[in-house]
């Protein structure tokens, strides 16, 4: 019997210390999106002309 106390007063020494396991970190919550530059809207506006005057003019 008193190797079980032991190992009781152990565990109840080992939850007192290092209490409950910390609550698991969702995925969504580990990952950040941004941009890696400001958007340049110059280089994502497209004239579908522009070739025209370009290379037939």
């Amino acid at each position: 019997m008193s190797q079980r106390s032991s190992e009781t007063e152990a565990s109840a020494a080992r939850r007192a210390r290092f209490g409950t396991l910390p609550e698991p970190v969702r995925l969504e919550d580990m990952v950040e999106e941004r941009a890696a530059t400001t958007p340049d809207p110059a280089r994502t506006a497209y004239n579908q002309d522009e070739w025209l005057v370009r290379y037939c003019l």
